[in-house]
Protein backbone atom coordinates (compact mmCIF):
# COMPACT_ATOMS: atom_id res chain seq x y z
CA UNK A 1 0.00 0.00 0.00
CA UNK A 2 1.36 3.40 -1.00
CA UNK A 3 1.72 6.09 1.67
CA UNK A 4 -0.71 9.45 1.31
CA UNK A 5 3.11 11.31 1.13
CA UNK A 6 4.79 9.23 -1.94
CA UNK A 7 7.20 11.04 -3.68
CA UNK A 8 6.24 13.56 -6.34
CA UNK A 9 7.03 12.79 -9.87
CA UNK A 10 9.36 15.70 -11.39
CA UNK A 11 7.46 17.07 -14.66
CA UNK A 12 7.98 20.90 -15.85
CA UNK A 13 5.73 23.19 -17.10
CA UNK A 14 5.79 22.17 -21.10
CA UNK A 15 6.78 18.91 -20.80
CA UNK A 16 4.58 16.43 -22.71
CA UNK A 17 2.97 13.41 -20.37
CA UNK A 18 0.92 10.53 -20.96
CA UNK A 19 -2.33 10.07 -18.40
CA UNK A 20 -3.59 6.42 -19.00
CA UNK A 21 -7.43 7.24 -19.84
CA UNK A 22 -6.58 10.51 -21.50
CA UNK A 23 -3.54 9.83 -23.52
CA UNK A 24 -0.74 13.05 -24.65
CA UNK A 25 -1.22 16.06 -22.82
CA UNK A 26 0.94 19.01 -21.66
CA UNK A 27 1.56 19.63 -18.06
CA UNK A 28 0.81 23.78 -17.57
CA UNK A 29 2.11 23.75 -14.38
CA UNK A 30 1.62 23.11 -10.91
CA UNK A 31 -0.51 24.82 -8.40
CA UNK A 32 -1.17 24.84 -4.75
CA UNK A 33 -5.16 24.02 -4.18
CA UNK A 34 -6.70 23.57 -1.24
CA UNK A 35 -8.98 20.55 -0.84
CA UNK A 36 -10.85 19.31 2.09
CA UNK A 37 -8.97 22.11 3.83
CA UNK A 38 -5.72 19.97 2.94
CA UNK A 39 -3.13 22.04 0.74
CA UNK A 40 -1.96 20.21 -1.85
CA UNK A 41 0.58 20.67 -5.20
CA UNK A 42 -1.66 19.39 -7.69
CA UNK A 43 -0.23 19.42 -12.34
CA UNK A 44 -2.55 21.39 -14.09
CA UNK A 45 -2.46 18.67 -17.43
CA UNK A 46 -4.00 20.49 -20.41
CA UNK A 47 -5.64 17.95 -23.10
CA UNK A 48 -5.27 20.05 -26.10
CA UNK A 49 -7.59 17.44 -28.44
CA UNK A 50 -10.69 16.72 -26.14
CA UNK A 51 -10.46 20.68 -24.67
CA UNK A 52 -9.96 19.74 -21.07
CA UNK A 53 -7.75 20.70 -18.37
CA UNK A 54 -7.06 18.08 -15.74
CA UNK A 55 -5.63 18.31 -12.14
CA UNK A 56 -3.55 15.39 -10.86
CA UNK A 57 -2.34 15.75 -7.25
CA UNK A 58 1.74 15.64 -7.46
CA UNK A 59 2.37 13.05 -4.80
CA UNK A 60 -0.73 10.91 -6.98
CA UNK A 61 0.98 10.89 -10.82
CA UNK A 62 2.61 7.82 -10.56
CA UNK A 63 0.03 5.81 -8.47
CA UNK A 64 -2.23 6.88 -11.54
CA UNK A 65 -0.17 5.65 -14.13
CA UNK A 66 0.82 9.75 -15.23
CA UNK A 67 4.23 8.76 -17.27
CA UNK A 68 7.01 10.96 -19.40
CA UNK A 69 6.37 10.19 -23.26
CA UNK A 70 7.47 6.80 -24.85
CA UNK A 71 11.77 6.16 -25.14
CA UNK A 72 12.57 5.71 -28.96
CA UNK A 73 13.28 1.40 -27.41
CA UNK A 74 9.32 1.73 -26.97
CA UNK A 75 8.50 3.25 -29.80
CA UNK A 76 10.68 0.92 -31.89
CA UNK A 77 8.93 -2.14 -30.03
CA UNK A 78 5.44 -0.31 -30.71
CA UNK A 79 6.69 0.10 -34.51
CA UNK A 80 7.84 -3.67 -34.42
CA UNK A 81 4.46 -4.73 -33.17
CA UNK A 82 2.72 -3.40 -35.63
CA UNK A 83 4.28 -5.58 -38.40
CA UNK A 84 3.24 -8.70 -36.47
CA UNK A 85 0.74 -11.19 -36.76
CA UNK A 86 -2.86 -10.40 -35.43
CA UNK A 87 -3.60 -12.27 -32.60
CA UNK A 88 -7.59 -12.75 -32.27
CA UNK A 89 -8.57 -14.79 -29.56
CA UNK A 90 -11.73 -16.78 -30.13
CA UNK A 91 -13.67 -15.28 -27.59
CA UNK A 92 -16.71 -13.32 -27.40
CA UNK A 93 -16.44 -10.01 -28.71
CA UNK A 94 -18.05 -8.37 -25.72
CA UNK A 95 -14.81 -10.33 -24.02
CA UNK A 96 -12.57 -8.86 -26.73
CA UNK A 97 -13.67 -5.34 -26.70
CA UNK A 98 -13.20 -5.17 -22.88
CA UNK A 99 -9.68 -6.48 -23.42
CA UNK A 100 -8.78 -4.13 -26.00
CA UNK A 101 -10.26 -1.29 -24.01
CA UNK A 102 -8.33 -1.99 -21.18
CA UNK A 103 -5.30 -2.29 -23.02
CA UNK A 104 -5.73 1.37 -24.91
CA UNK A 105 -6.32 2.99 -21.20
CA UNK A 106 -3.36 0.99 -19.78
CA UNK A 107 -1.40 4.15 -21.72
CA UNK A 108 1.27 1.23 -22.71
CA UNK A 109 2.55 2.39 -26.13
CA UNK A 110 3.11 -1.32 -26.91
CA UNK A 111 -0.43 -2.64 -25.61
CA UNK A 112 -1.82 -0.04 -27.92
CA UNK A 113 -0.01 -0.83 -31.01
CA UNK A 114 -1.19 -4.90 -30.25
CA UNK A 115 -5.05 -3.17 -30.37
CA UNK A 116 -4.12 -1.28 -33.72
CA UNK A 117 -2.39 -4.70 -35.31
CA UNK A 118 -5.16 -6.80 -34.21
CA UNK A 119 -7.89 -4.66 -35.31
CA UNK A 120 -6.77 -3.07 -38.60
CA UNK A 121 -8.34 -4.27 -41.90
CA UNK A 122 -6.98 -3.16 -45.26
CA UNK A 123 -9.53 -2.45 -47.91
CA UNK A 124 -9.67 -6.04 -49.29
CA UNK A 125 -10.95 -7.39 -46.33
CA UNK A 126 -14.20 -7.80 -44.25
CA UNK A 127 -15.60 -4.66 -43.22
CA UNK A 128 -15.54 -3.88 -39.41
CA UNK A 129 -18.39 -3.55 -36.94
CA UNK A 130 -19.12 0.01 -35.52
CA UNK A 131 -17.64 -1.22 -32.43
CA UNK A 132 -14.54 -2.29 -33.57
CA UNK A 133 -13.75 0.73 -35.62
CA UNK A 134 -14.28 2.87 -32.48
CA UNK A 135 -11.82 0.93 -30.48
CA UNK A 136 -9.49 0.93 -33.94
CA UNK A 137 -10.11 4.50 -34.16
CA UNK A 138 -9.16 5.38 -30.30
CA UNK A 139 -6.10 3.10 -30.39
CA UNK A 140 -4.72 4.33 -33.50
CA UNK A 141 -5.34 8.11 -32.33
CA UNK A 142 -3.86 7.12 -29.20
CA UNK A 143 -0.41 5.63 -30.77
CA UNK A 144 -0.35 8.43 -32.78
CA UNK A 145 -0.89 11.67 -30.76
CA UNK A 146 2.33 10.05 -28.93
CA UNK A 147 4.50 9.04 -31.47
CA UNK A 148 3.84 12.68 -32.99
CA UNK A 149 4.85 13.80 -29.47
CA UNK A 150 7.60 11.80 -28.88
CA UNK A 151 9.00 12.17 -33.14
CA UNK A 152 7.91 15.77 -33.22
CA UNK A 153 5.80 15.32 -35.85
CA UNK A 154 1.86 16.06 -36.64
CA UNK A 155 -0.71 13.70 -35.67
CA UNK A 156 -1.64 13.02 -38.68
CA UNK A 157 2.20 12.43 -40.14
CA UNK A 158 2.51 9.76 -37.20
CA UNK A 159 -0.95 8.09 -38.26
CA UNK A 160 0.65 8.40 -41.74
CA UNK A 161 3.92 6.45 -40.75
CA UNK A 162 1.57 4.14 -38.41
CA UNK A 163 -0.51 3.27 -41.30
CA UNK A 164 2.06 2.80 -43.65
CA UNK A 165 3.71 -0.09 -41.38
CA UNK A 166 0.38 -2.13 -41.31
CA UNK A 167 0.36 -2.12 -44.88
CA UNK A 168 4.23 -3.16 -45.14
CA UNK A 169 3.38 -6.07 -43.45
CA UNK A 170 0.51 -6.54 -45.82
CA UNK A 171 2.56 -6.26 -48.84
CA UNK A 172 5.44 -8.28 -47.12
CA UNK A 173 2.93 -11.29 -45.91
CA UNK A 174 1.77 -11.28 -49.73
CA UNK A 175 5.12 -11.92 -51.48
CA UNK A 176 5.93 -14.39 -48.92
Amino acid sequence: MQSSNATPIAFRPGDHIVYPAHGVGRVMGVEKQSVAGIDLDVFVISFEQDKMTLRVPTTKAKSCGMRALASAEVVTEAMKTLQGRARIKRTMWSRRAQEYEAKINSGDLVSIAEVVRDLHRASDQPEQSYSERQLYESALDRMARELAAVEKVSRDDAVQKVTASLASKRQAAAAA
